[in-house]
């Protein structure tokens, strides 16, 4: 007898008995499709189990555990760095999709507790009727990224600039152990509490299980802080002749804290992201223009002035600051906005029309066709936090690594574009992102609206380009360590456990083993252990 076949049938048959069969996914497709990730595709997982509430997730956790297989959980499938990517083929993705309820809207105490697998989307549309917001209220992704995924993974964008990232606005967590315990954190850890409205009474051990990439456990469910939406927007964009001096506008204007959000697109960035996109696309993002200001009028004039500004707005290979600014009263609102203006004044900036971040907060999650890029390429990022003050160093040292591969990434087809992004008053992150052609992953066929992708054409295989990619990531993250930077999305990629101090690194090992004793939850993610992801850029 194959006791590896043995072992797995025995497990399949208890987790179909504790979820039910159509809960069990063990098709060699499935199976494949949801062992790899946007960039990478990792060994593939022996079974995909898709719970329905926190209970028989957790016994599941214990029972697969128990089975001596790894257990990996898995949010909307939007990692790029082997966040949910198996190392070995005895393990088990949790995937939460199907726990997607979103069970209290607390207005009065201001807090919103979902289920692990609800979307940044879900949320917005539920609390907008309210006059509610989070705080951070998600990612390009939202429509498919989850809480639970964001919550493991570092979520950011949508008004970061002003608020930080999803880790800043959660109160508590419900996380399955290895052992198949649930743990709750925050407020609603202690006995006799009613409302989990509270983080940090002692210990922050909410913290211990935020951008864990799952290495801690399985989210199940998490209680957010809620905002009134603000009832005043307005947007702005200018350009700029180069990287740094946008680098620099952008810093500012996160340090005057007078935007919720605030980015850099460069030159070849604003082309794919204008060159995307069809007419039926437009149309709705024209609507939602116009619905989301604050009075029809007003609507109906940003409206006509997106129309007339067209795709044709930005000139030439310049670099372009887009920023939000929202507040309670249009006072305080134009009084942002003129802060804004003088910061770019002093370093002559030009304003241009507003037509990217004022069609972003429009339609801020739109379908997932992005996942490719206009012409079917696909593409991976990577990303570095630093201090305001070493922004300028970054992009330097990243575009010296750069250079050198210039001449090669033209003859094979590699391309780059960088994102700035400002992260509250005290951060700033720089994100290369790297295009290139070759075959699609399986979330790639799976992701875009089938109108989307029924216009693409697959690549032939290119593992020449993929193999440089892979090269020139492995560079850059080498490099983000060198300096000490942070980065988001840890995954299997970043090099987080190697870099820590030894006594910081014993004190992350000594909490990973007393909440995993054996090493079972997504082994590999932080780099902690000894395991290696053996998974490849490639395809199947």
């Amino acid at each position: 007898m194959n006791t590896a076949l043995h072992f797995t049938d025995t497990l399949l048959h208890d987790l179909r008995q504790l979820l039910g069969s159509a809960a069990v996914l063990d098709s060699l497709e499935e199976r494949e499709a949801h062992s790899a990730d946007v960039y990478q595709v990792g060994v593939t997982c022996a079974a995909v189990i898709r719970p329905r509430d926190k209970a028989s997730a957790a016994k599941a956790v214990g029972r697969i555990v128990q089975s001596g297989y790894d257990v990996i959980g898995r949010g909307g499938g939007m990692s790029y760095t082997g966040g949910y990517t198996p190392i070995r083929s005895a393990s088990v993705i949790v995937d939460l999709s199907a726990m997607n309820q979103i069970l209290e809207i607390n207005a009065d105490d201001m807090y919103i507790t979902v289920e692990a697998g609800v979307t940044w989307q879900q949320i917005h549309a539920a609390l907008a009727p309210r006059g509610l917001r989070l705080p951070f209220f998600g990612t390009f992704s939202g429509a498919r990224a989850t809480v639970g995924g964001g919550l493991s993974n570092g979520a950011l964008f949508m008004a970061t600039a002003r608020y930080g990232t999803a880790a800043e606005m959660v109160l508590g967590l419900e996380v399955a152990l290895a052992d198949g315990s649930i743990v709750r954190t925050g407020q609603a850890g202690f006995a006799n509490v009613v409302k989990p409205f509270y983080r940090t009474y002692g210990p922050d051990l909410t913290g211990l299980f935020v951008h864990d990439t799952g290495a801690m456990g399985v989210k199940l469910q998490a209680t957010l802080r809620l905002i009134r939406a603000p009832a005043e927007q307005d947007y702005l964009s200018f350009v700029f002749p180069d990287i740094e001096t946008a680098a620099r506008a952008l810093s500012e204007v996160a340090r005057a804290e007078v935007a919720e959000e605030a980015y850099v697109f460069d030159p070849e960035s604003t082309r794919k992201n204008l060159s995307a996109g069809d007419l039926a696309q437009g149309v709705k993002t024209l609507a939602a223009v116009v619905k989301g200001q604050s009075s029809m009028l007003k609507g109906l004039k940003e409206g006509a002035k997106l129309v007339a500004a067209g795709r044709n707005f930005i000139d030439g290979d310049v670099f372009s600051l887009h920023v939000v600014c929202a507040g309670r009263s249009a006072g305080a609102v134009a009084g942002d906005v003129a802060a804004c203006r003088a910061i770019v004044a002093k370093l002559a900036g030009k304003e241009i029309v507003n037509s990217i971040p004022k069609a972003v907060r429009a339609m801020p999650f739109p379908a997932m066709n992005a996942v490719l890029g206009p012409a079917g390429e696909r593409w991976a990022a990577l990303n570095a936090k630093v201090a305001h003050s070493d922004a300028l160093a970054v992009i330097r040292g990243a575009d010296k690594i750069l250079h050198e591969y210039r001449d090669e990434m033209t003859a094979k087809g590699v391309t780059l574009t960088r994102l700035l992004i400002a992260i509250s008053n005290h951060a700033f992150s720089y994100e290369p992102v790297f295009h290139w052609h070759d075959r699609w992953l399986p979330v790639h066929r799976r992701t875009p609206e089938p109108q989307h992708l029924a216009k693409l054409k697959e690549p032939a295989a290119n593992p020449a380009a993929t193999a440089l990619v892979q090269q020139l990531r492995e560079r850059l993250v080498a490099y983000f360590a060198e300096i000490g930077a942070a980065s988001n999305q840890i995954g299997k990629t970043y090099l987080y456990g190697t870099s820590l101090l030894p006594s910081t690194r014993a004190l992350v090992t000594a909490v990973k083993q007393a909440v995993d004793p054996d090493g079972r939850m997504n082994p590999g993610a932080l780099g902690l252990g000894d395991a290696k992801p053996s998974g490849a850029a490639g395809n199947r």
